[in-house]
């Protein structure tokens, strides 16, 4: 894999990052325009993270996967998913297919303000979007709440 000396600094410089934060990374795909990882620290916060030869930004990414049968529930709590993602500063993505629904949650850091505070702040801000949306979605919360 040739990568351009760009995209050896910006790998090098987040696998750094995220070492010094205590995270373990697992590495995914690579080519040469693209490389991604998994990371996931000790508390069991995981997710991924993209690099793009062509954008100037760290792109986190984390997917909630649900059956179909939970469309009209995913459908009703949308709105409140959506103001969550925007508290947070993430943004998302909703693709449905045949067996199954994903909701795609991403956030970005350019690599301009990339530093350590920046990223532990980044990724502690989309932390607490994953974990409110996995507290607005918990279905078996929800039929306590009904008795059932």
């Amino acid at each position: 894999m040739k990568y351009s000396k760009l995209m050896k600094e910006r790998i090098r410089r987040v696998r750094i990052l995220f070492k010094e934060l205590g995270y373990d990374l697992v590495e995914g795909e690579k080519s040469e325009e693209t490389f991604s990882a998994a990371f996931e620290n000790e508390d069991g916060f995981q997710g991924g993270f993209f690099i793009d030869s062509d954008n100037r930004f760290l792109e986190f990414a984390f997917t909630f996967t649900f059956s179909e049968e939970l469309g009209l529930y995913i459908q009703e709590k949308l709105e409140e998913m959506l103001r969550i993602c925007y508290e947070f500063g993430c943004y998302m993505n909703l693709q449905k297919t045949e067996d199954e629904i994903e909701f795609s949650l991403y956030s970005k850091l350019y690599y301009s303000g990339l530093n350590y505070y920046v990223l532990k702040e980044t990724l502690r801000d989309f932390q607490g979007c994953i974990e409110s949306l996995k507290t607005l979605v918990d279905i078996t919360a929800d039929e306590r709440e009904d008795g059932d």
